[in-house]
């Protein structure tokens, strides 16, 4: 989960008066009538797409597609817990592959390479050269049909990524032999080991998209090269040419295909709903290992040599429903509410606006309360949501009487303990310049993601695994599931 933080600035009605806050601290507005409770009724996520083919990679042993297809061909795969589930892993220093049909002997088609789009989450087994590392050391294939060839003979489209790890390309081109290859779009990436990105790839005869973790990240010209059918025919690879070589040496989960070109909104949306499971699981802690078991001879367990490396607590849309995008965008080093408009259906009121100023790709939280207190971190605020610059969204089911205030927040997390600085002052009430600010041994953010509240007793036991609440911190399990007899054997043998 990710929270957006407090980078207090000014707030921004629709137009060009900008309003001062009561110490230039936050971004406020005042909506019309609202409430501080919770909004009422369901959240829309967008347009519903029905995907082409899906594969979560949970069959380690046969490599079949969610509906059951097999693969045409693999060697040298193997698999990991990292990551939403099992993961498929190319990575080895000789030919690996998983081939897979475009067009299965039913009728069934599993890709489309003129319109649609591929959804796929990817954890290096690197860090990029700009992140201090090697990269992949070659130039590596993460979903490919076809293969390249000097003098375009053949036909090729594939999402790809440099030698260091630096740069994400989508590439194509026809058999015309004119040896050239199509460059559509190109992203910089700064990767590090593990550490899973969902990469979304949208493709019209119109235009190309690239979102890398829910935020668009490079767009380019409409597809005019692509395979023919006689290379289609032999399906499409994942992490490596068709050779086995190029490889991504990293893990893949959750690849979805569809016929058509995915809307921002829902990508946000997928992708908000989704990564807390890659980061929240255990097993994705690099830096999480054992040392010798006298270090806790009261239970005979082991005690990690180092806390798990952290992440953001707090994210998703929320109550916010995504409207589009708000036309001109606008970046700066403040950011704001403007657009402000509010529309009233029999008892409740609708609450709408645009994110304007910010870094685009950031997410932006939004915060809210009824009334205003001096200093603003004296009152009871309520996290809403979360949405990105030059987005227009609304938050619908207000009560029509009272008032409420809103803010934004910037993703500024000071001590790193998974919990921005905007939701420690706001909500949590905590200090955002201290990991641990109760100093129970348990971060903020490990408190609020599994009690939902900071001051929690280290000592209690509630899932009454064995386990205190301490020692599930330390060992990266869930205090409210009962897991104490499987760490004791896994520490035992």
């Amino acid at each position: 989960m990710k929270t957006i933080t407090a980078g207090f600035f000014l707030s921004k009605l629709s137009g060009n008066s900008f309003v001062p806050l009561l110490a230039a601290v936050g971004l406020l507005l005042l909506a019309a009538s609202a409430s501080a409770q919770s909004p009422t009724g369901g959240t829309n996520y967008g347009p519903t797409y029905t995907p082409l083919g899906t594969w979560s990679f949970s069959d380690s042993y046969g490599w079949t597609s969610d509906k059951g297809y097999a693969p045409v061909s693999f060697t040298n795969l193997d698999y990991s817990y990292l990551g939403d589930g099992a993961s498929l892993v190319v990575d080895t220093n000789i030919p690996a592959w998983v081939q897979y049909n475009i067009y299965e002997t039913n009728g069934l088609t599993n890709l489309t390479v003129d319109t649609g789009t591929v959804s796929f989450w990817f954890a290096p087994n690197w860090n990029s050269t700009n992140a201090g590392g090697l990269g992949p050391q070659v130039p590596s294939r993460l979903l490919e049909v076809g293969s390249y060839t000097p003098d375009s003979s053949f036909g090729w489209w594939s999402v790809n990524l440099d030698a260091g790890g630096n740069n994400l390309y989508f590439m194509a081109q026809t058999n015309d032999l004119s040896s050239n290859v199509t460059t559509y779009l190109s992203a910089p990436i700064n990767w590090t080991t593990n550490y899973f990105h969902n990469i979304v790839l949208t493709y019209t005869s119109t235009n190309t998209a690239l979102y890398l973790d829910g935020g668009l990240a490079a767009s380019g010209a409409g597809m005019m090269v692509f395979p023919g059918t006689d290379v289609l025919s032999n399906g499409f690879f994942i992490g490596s040419d068709s050779n086995g070589c190029n490889q991504a040496h990293g893990l893949f989960n959750t690849l979805i295909t569809y016929g058509t070109p995915l809307d921002a909104g829902t990508i946000q949306n997928n992708f908000s709903s989704r990564f807390q499971f890659y980061l929240i699981n255990p097993f994705n802690y690099p830096k999480y290992s054992i040392v010798p078991y006298s270090t806790d001879p009261a239970n005979d367990l082991p005690y990690p040599s180092s806390s798990p490396s952290w992440f953001d607590v707090i994210s998703g849309a929320g109550y916010l429903q995504y409207l589009g995008a708000s036309g001109t965008c606008v970046t700066s080093s403040n950011v704001w509410m403007t657009n402000v408009s509010t529309t009233v259906t029999g008892s409740t009121l609708t609450f709408n606006f645009s994110i304007a100023g910010g870094t685009y790709g950031l997410m932006y939280d939004v915060f809210a309360t009824p009334a205003l207190t001096s200093p603003l971190t004296n009152g009871i605020w309520t996290w809403l949501g979360q949405g990105t610059t030059c987005s227009s969204y609304s938050i619908p089911g207000l009560p029509r009487s009272g008032a409420v205030f809103f803010i934004l927040g910037t993703p500024l997390d000071t001590d790193g303990d998974g919990l921005t600085d905007a939701y420690e002052l706001l909500v949590s009430h905590s200090n955002p310049n201290v990991v641990d600010t109760d100093g129970t041994g348990m971060p903020d953010g490990w408190q609020v993601l599994h009690f939902g509240k900071i001051g929690n007793n280290p000592t209690s036991d509630p899932d009454q695994d064995g386990l205190t609440n301490l020692k599930e911190y330390l060992y990266g399990t869930d205090p409210q599931v009962s897991e104490g007899f499987s760490i004791w054997t896994s520490a035992a043998n």
